[in-house]
């Protein structure tokens, strides 16, 4: 396997790049439904010569390179678990769902006592591999199942996807594409780590969103036109003076002569990601808002974008 460090990589610019940041199953949800609300409005991001998908974007980013975004959207809506009736004046799917809540909080508690973000990615490896030493070796399978069950195609896109993770054990940034000796699956299921590190042959591979605030949007630094779909919103739990913000990476995108379009979450849907991120009841109105969103700034994108 041929592991391709992203600070080290060198590949040639084009045109289009799409980054789709990530934000657990809620945020692929909205992902695919602002996707598929910009093609049916006409604007068809899947085309992008350069897609980076990073943690749940990285689910997104196989899924429209195998089926429309029309069916992946609709598909979202159709597998919409029902609500359960809750006691009296409960706010159905509103409960943060524990593991996003614990990840917040592990996060937390690292990010404060780390001296800069290569320190930060150091300390959650070294406290995946602890975890990972007291099970019982049997969750990387089942996570690589319930990876491949998402994905309607496991091979690699014939356009250029590039695959953020972190080296669990040195805390090394390592960007996967289809040249990387690693199969797809892996590669998100790599991606996707948040907790317990995913195993790649003799590597440990955690979530590609600590290498770089959740987007990783300085991979597209050199192509014309970057168009960044973010469910968190830019947000970030680092500090400002790690440099790591997506709006740094996004001015250095443009300080390279990159044309940079965002699209956020509006106000009305922020409650869907964060601490609600891995409530599936929430998948549903994640996407529906996604869609709408979309739809709504399509008008504006369509030239940026064509």
């Amino acid at each position: 396997m041929r592991q391709l460090d992203a600070t080290k990589r060198l590949r040639a610019a084009g045109d289009r790049a799409l980054v789709l940041g990530g934000g657990g199953s809620t945020g692929n949800a909205w992902l695919i439904g602002v996707i598929a609300g910009l093609s049916d409005a006409g604007v068809d991001v899947t085309c992008a010569g350069l897609t980076i998908g990073t943690s749940a974007g990285s689910t997104a980013a196989a899924q429209i390179a195998g089926a429309t975004p029309t069916e992946l959207y609709a598909a979202i809506l159709d597998a919409s678990p029902r609500q359960r009736p809750g006691p009296v004046g409960a706010r159905p799917g509103r409960a943060p769902a524990r593991p996003a809540v614990n990840q917040l909080e592990r996060m937390t508690k690292i990010i404060a006592v780390a001296e800069d973000v290569a320190d930060m990615c150091r300390r959650l490896g070294a406290a995946a591999l602890e975890m990972d030493a007291a099970s019982d070796g049997s969750w990387s399978a089942q996570w690589r199942s319930t990876v491949a069950a998402r994905l309607p195609n496991q091979r690699w896109p014939e356009r250029a996807v590039l695959i953020p993770a972190v080296d669990a054990r040195t805390g090394e940034p390592v960007v996967f594409d289809r040249d990387s000796g690693v199969e797809l699956v892996d590669a998100i299921a790599a991606s996707c780590s948040s907790g317990l590190p995913h195993r790649i042959g003799d590597g440990r591979y955690i979530d590609g969103g600590f290498r770089s605030n959740a987007e990783n949007a300085d991979l597209a630094a050199g192509w014309e036109r970057v168009l960044v779909l973010s469910p968190f919103g830019g947000r970030s739990l680092q500090p400002q003076g790690w440099g790591m913000h997506l709006a740094t990476q996004l001015d250095e995108l443009r300080a390279r002569g990159s044309r940079v379009e965002t699209i956020f979450p509006d106000s009305s849907s922020e409650h869907l990601f964060g601490a609600n991120a891995m409530d599936l009841s929430l998948r549903a109105p994640a996407s529906r808002a996604g869609y709408e969103r979309g739809g709504a700034l399509a008008g504006q994108l369509a030239a940026f974008w064509r």
